[in-house]
């Protein structure tokens, strides 16, 4: 059995972005955050492929969807080396890494049960206090939220 195909071949996005060095769990998330559940174009997705910086990641694929920056705040948060890659006419026009942000405005929620944010119509608003392994203090009840407890509104 010569000839023995070793990769798998995805056709090239002519328009739409692609996000790439997700960290090997987080693609689903990611894809939960951005609402790509119900998109109705392409989605290519893989999780667990090798990579030579980090060893394993994820990927995905997304025709014709661009990311705004509230979208891009929320990937940072679960995927902090990620790298978006836009796609226009099958060339690549723009490539940049995600940044956390130093406030976390509307999109997370407060893990304190009693904090106002959760019994009143108030926006959520955090202060990022750890980007490395990330803490989020909440700007109203200064409780601390940390990476495994976010959840998006």
């Amino acid at each position: 059995m010569e000839n023995k195909k070793t990769e798998l071949k995805v056709s090239a996005l002519e328009n739409g972005t692609v996000i790439d060095h997700i960290p090997t769990g987080h693609v689903l998330q990611v894809m939960r955050i951005l609402n790509l559940e119900n998109f109705e174009d392409q989605i290519y997705f893989g999780a667990n492929l090798d990579s030579k910086k980090y060893g394993k990641k994820g990927l995905i694929k997304v025709s014709n969807r661009f990311f705004e920056d509230l979208e891009i705040n929320k990937i940072s948060l679960v995927a902090p080396t990620a790298t978006l890659i836009e796609i226009r006419n099958f060339d690549v026009t723009k490539k940049s890494g995600v940044t956390i942000p130093d406030t976390v405005e509307g999109f997370a929620k407060c893990i304190n049960p009693k904090c106002i944010t959760n019994h009143q119509k108030v926006a959520t608003k955090f202060y990022v206090t750890d980007k490395d392994d990330l803490k989020m203090k909440c700007h109203y009840c200064e409780k601390i939220t940390k990476k495994n407890d976010v959840e998006f509104l």
